[in-house]
């Protein structure tokens, strides 16, 4: 049974005179402050914080973050966001006082270190991408594919030419027709064969003049790398188009192949999910671009420069897009990631994908015998298991098998996605873990389909909320504590 105290709010936790500081008085007297302050600016009355010792802070933050999974203490099989275990060394790395404590307003001549590191960076990232242009400001992946869409669309501009549609798989993640649209184009679904890749036939008779960018995943979403992608690459580059790579994959290529010599024009890379960094929470991102050098002028601006032996943050460059974030970008990320390429080398990358789909294929192999992997008995880093026949033979669903790995201390794999399985789990195991955790991912998962389907109808059993209504918190969020008291009461 869980302490009721360890879940209760700290307002409700407080009482009238605890104190867990003691500040010293007040050295600017009254008359001053009337002064200082215009009485508008001055408050009635103490805010209402809680009043509570050290002992109950403490004790409230810590038992909130035994609540939640993380992969610093689960194994996340998170298909798609990768969520893999990320080295401490790099957190220690960026957090290092030259680092962590530069301001952007800095002269440059003060910030040369840091402009050196990033300018690495980014012909770091021009090489394993085959892309010689590099931005790193966008702040996240889908950030990235706003930014390459916004480049192609200035390219297009200034050739004269009006195209309209971004054209992308059915399995895409949604954030590709989703930047395509906030990019001003629109979004065309091109469908995928029986084998789950490219429907060629469909993508023919959607290329026109009016197509600006064919949007690709490779590896797909299933976790298969699309072997017609030179052909889809022609096609598009035959009616005018681009191809733009989302490079949300990149775990299992990286240091074997490279986008640029595969026909993509431009692509985005996740740091957190192929390199280093914080994953999730909202806390900050960062998804690079590179793009071939005829579309290179029309990147964001600043872009680091090597001049001799110096650096600089250059923002003459009058066909540039403009700024798409605040100052140069989330450098944090960017730290990590650079810490985590130089820890590996170029040998080091290879043997990161190489173990990524080691792991994939061997998990696959465990898996396929309890849960049907539709698209084929090998993979990437990658794959996709469905439920649909144990639903119609039970009831129990993806939903179900998801909600039960909790209680068996693993976070759920990524459900219901992509779309274009029925009941599936999307499951990536990624290179950083142990053959040992895969087997007992995949013995949990045996046993949870031999358990009887109230059981998993009611699953998490071991979690402090089971099943809260996602819909409900999506549309009505209580963004704020409110008293008990005063709380409104539900309609009905």
């Amino acid at each position: 049974m869980r302490n009721r105290l360890a879940t209760q709010p700290l307002f409700e936790l407080s009482k009238p005179g605890r104190r867990g500081t003691q500040l010293p008085p007040c050295d600017v007297p009254q008359r001053d402050v009337a002064e200082l302050l215009p009485t508008e600016a001055q408050a009635a009355a103490l805010p209402p914080l809680p009043e509570i010792a050290e002992p109950e802070v403490i004790r409230h933050f810590t038992n909130l973050s035994t609540l939640n999974m993380s992969v610093d203490t689960h194994f996340y099989p998170l298909g798609s966001c990768t969520m893999k275990y990320n080295p401490k060394r790099n957190e220690r790395l960026a957090s290092l006082p030259g680092i962590v404590d530069l301001h952007p307003y800095q002269p440059e001549s003060t910030l040369q270190g840091m402009l050196r590191l990033l300018c690495e960076l980014q012909e770091i990232l021009a090489e394993i991408s085959g892309l010689p242009a590099v931005s790193l400001q966008p702040a996240a992946g889908a950030h990235g594919e706003l930014t390459a869409l916004m480049v192609a669309g200035a390219h297009f501009r200034e050739l004269g030419e009006s195209r309209t549609k971004v054209l992308a798989p059915d399995s895409a993640h949604g954030t590709n027709p989703a930047s395509a649209r906030m990019a001003g184009f629109d979004s065309v679904m091109v469908k995928s064969s029986e084998s789950g890749l490219v429907d060629i036939g469909d993508l023919r008779s959607k290329l026109d003049e009016q197509a600006a960018v064919f949007m690709i995943t490779n590896p797909n979403t299933l976790g298969l790398f699309d072997q017609q992608v030179n052909e889809i690459a022609d096609l598009v580059h035959q009616v005018g188009g681009l191809i733009y790579l989302d490079g949300a994959n990149m775990n299992a290529i990286m240091g074997i192949t490279r986008p640029g010599d595969f026909g993509a024009d431009m692509m985005h890379f996740n740091p957190h999910k192929t390199f280093s960094g914080p994953h999730g929470g909202g806390g900050p991102g960062a998804g690079p671009i590179c793009v071939r050098d005829a579309l290179g002028a029309y990147l964001p601006t600043p872009v680091v420069e090597r001049d001799g032996n110096q650096f600089r943050l250059a923002d003459n460059r009058p066909r540039s897009i403009g700024r798409v974030r605040s100052f140069f970008g989330n450098v944090g990320v960017l730290v990590r990631a650079y810490c985590y390429i130089l820890s590996h080398g170029s040998d080091g990358l290879r043997r990161v994908s190489e173990n990524a789909v080691l792991n994939a294929n061997y998990l696959l192999s465990r898996v396929r015998h309890i849960l049907p992997v539709p698209h084929g008995h090998r993979c990437m880093h990658e794959f996709v298991a469905t439920a649909d026949d144990l639903k119609k033979r039970t009831g129990v669903t993806a939903m179900d098998l998801g909600k039960r790995l909790l209680d068996y201390g693993f976070h759920a794999p990524t459900v219901y996605f992509p779309l274009t399985v029925p009941e599936c789990l999307m499951i990536e195991p990624t290179e950083t873990e142990s053959k040992e955790t895969l087997d007992a991912f995949a013995e949990a998962l045996f046993r949870i389909t031999e358990e009887t389907p109230e059981l998993l109808h009611e699953t998490p059993h071991s979690t402090f909320t089971s099943r809260p209504d996602e819909v409900a918190a999506a549309r009505k969020p209580r963004l704020k504590w409110s008293r008990p008291d005063t709380e409104e009461k539900p309609k009905h």
